[in-house]
């Protein structure tokens, strides 16, 4: 079968396509921006980002594969979506957006993007029950309402639990007054608009089981959802696998790198850092902080806030670690697991993510919302110093294992369950 994916952004640097792309099934490959050469080495600035916008791997000359993009009208579309941001900042919408809202920017893209691949599917030809559309929420609506027509198959990548997670973020805000740099307003024209593309879809993928129990809660029939790890390939010339160990008298390097919101359970790791403030142990959290300056500042002294970093930075924070810590109430999946597995940390994670962890083997899993927990399994790697080292060596392996090979296999997977779904 012909593969098509539709996506905006590089997430998780192309790896669908890149994994179709390999077992020779991707079409082609469509996607807001791709940075040609000259972007890659004369970005600089806000538009550096932009030269990471490409991955090599669907670019080669001998693939059959087409990229297809939309250079410059995505620069607008980045324009018009910092507007909606900017409005949503200020509560000033103007003539040209009507609400003063992210999500309603991340719908006009993501209407945009989606008209943009229905009208290239349109041009070609002999697609029909032997094709695949894959895309990704929020940006498949229209695509996949052409393509049922035509008989193609629709597959929709989930990235989150939706409405599930709004409420737990929502409950979250009403426990911790305060604390939040704005409440989240999700507008209900959002939620319809990814539970059209449900519909539509003949398979819904989401990247972990947490996803799966949460998509199905809101209505979704369970044969119509798919679960598919994310996978993460590791950067040999950024990385120097090592064991990790620590000498009695030095502190226990615990990071947290993500967003710093309610969402990511940072109020649960202060709690629990609080309680261990006369223990040899410091918690340096990486990320842009989005809890207010008041809630931040009642961090204990053994917590440490570094703000908003880039991918070097972060590597050398992965480098100078020994422990990872991810308290999160809700993740589609969390990839920054495999990141730091990747550099020997083990971790200590809840399960509302992507199930990575074997407990006790190359981390610990711990209930989310639980302050006492956490602190307790931070002591245990404080009292047996043998445990650090076991689990970093376990770690390097599992990280190993979410390969793009295995996320090929799992499409294959799906690949064979379209051809036999009536």
């Amino acid at each position: 079968m012909n593969w098509f994916c539709a996506q905006i952004g590089a997430r998780e640097h192309y790896a669908v396509a890149r994994a179709l792309q390999q077992e020779d099934k991707l079409t082609a490959l469509y996607t807001d921006f791709w940075a040609g050469p000259i972007t890659r080495h004369v970005a600089f600035g806000k538009l550096r980002s932009l030269a990471t916008r490409w991955h090599p791997d669907p670019a080669r000359k001998n693939s059959r594969a087409e990229i297809v993009s939309w250079n410059f009208r995505a620069l607008w579309w980045e324009i018009l979506l910092r507007r909606y941001r900017s409005e949503a900042r200020f509560n000033t919408p103007s003539a040209n957006c009507s609400a003063a809202s992210p999500y309603h920017g991340y719908i006009e893209v993501g209407r945009r993007f989606a008209k943009r691949v229905q009208e290239d599917l349109k041009r070609r030809k002999g697609l029909h029950a032997n094709s695949i559309l894959y895309a990704y929420d929020t940006g498949a609506l229209e695509a996949f309402t052409w393509a049922r027509g035509q008989d193609l198959k629709c597959v929709l990548n989930q990235m989150d639990p939706n409405r599930f997670e709004v409420d737990l973020v929502k409950a979250e805000e009403r426990e911790w007054p305060g604390w939040a740099l704005k409440s989240i307003q999700v507008p209900e024209e959002y939620f319809i608009r990814r539970e059209q593309e449900w519909a539509l879809a003949d398979r819904i993928v989401v990247n972990s089981e947490f996803s799966r129990q949460a998509i199905q809660q809101q209505g979704v029939p369970a044969d119509k959802l798919v679960v598919i790890p994310l996978c993460y390939e590791i950067d040999e010339s950024n990385r120097k696998p090592e064991i990790r160990s620590r000498k009695s008298d030095h502190p226990l390097q615990v990071l947290f790198l993500g967003q710093v919101i309610l969402r990511k359970g940072i109020q649960y790791l202060m709690a629990a850092a609080r309680q261990l403030e006369n223990e040899n142990i410091r918690f340096n959290i990486i990320g842009p902080v989005g809890i207010s300056t008041e809630a931040a500042a009642g961090a204990p002294r053994n917590m440490t806030f570094h703000g908003r970093m880039n991918r070097d930075q972060t590597a050398n924070w992965y480098k100078k670690s020994h422990l990872f810590v991810l308290p999160t109430l809700s993740d589609g999946f969390a990839i920054t697991q495999l990141e730091a597995m990747a550099h020997g940390l083990p971790v200590v994670a809840t399960p509302c993510c992507g199930k990575v962890i074997d407990n006790g083997v190359d981390g610990f899993t711990i209930a989310a919302r639980d302050a006492e927990a956490l602190a307790q399994t931070f002591r245990r790697y404080l009292s047996e110093p043998d445990l650090l080292p076991s689990q970093s060596a376990a770690a390097l392996i599992k990280a190993q294992q979410f390969n793009l090979k295995r996320l090929g296999e799992n499409l294959k997977h799906l690949e064979t369950d379209l051809k036999h779904a009536h």
